[in-house]
């Protein structure tokens, strides 16, 4: 009797010491488990973090470009509207002299006439000079794009 009690209580103490590594092998795993689960939130933290920033970047490139977009816009508008007013004027010039060469008028309307050519020619060498510029700010635009 005395050995079957001792064989129990071996047993017994076999199958506790077996418990209790299965439940130390638990915790560890569970431990484990939760390390990972804190590294997998922080590395997504991370990401997260990498992402916005990448985001902002982006959007304040696109601002510049929207910057640049527009100034290259108002460039060109401004190129447009010169050549516009430079063949306006070159234009009314040729009215000018075709209404001199085709029609009697007289000496002091021809003078006028001739007071408004050389009025417009200085104003189309003006805008020519204003064209040369805008055609290096459109160039200027072009190139930051």
């Amino acid at each position: 009797m005395d050995k079957l009690y001792k064989t129990l209580v071996f047993l017994l103490l076999l199958s506790s010491q077996s418990f209790f590594a299965q439940q130390i092998s638990n915790t560890v795993q569970e431990l484990e488990r939760q390390k990972t689960e804190l590294q997998t939130q922080k590395n997504l933290k991370e990401n997260y973090k990498k992402l916005d920033d990448k985001l902002d970047q982006l959007k304040k490139e696109q601002k510049e470009l929207e910057t640049k977009r527009k100034i290259l816009s108002k460039a060109e508008s401004n190129l447009s509207s010169t050549k516009e007013k430079i063949s306006k004027l070159e234009l009314a010039n040729q009215k000018i002299e075709n209404k001199i060469t085709t029609s009697s008028i007289s000496d002091e309307e021809i003078q006028k006439q001739k007071i408004k050519t050389k009025e417009n020619e200085v104003n189309i060498q003006k805008l020519k000079l204003t064209q040369i510029t805008q055609e290096r700010e459109l160039e200027k635009a072009m190139s930051a794009i």
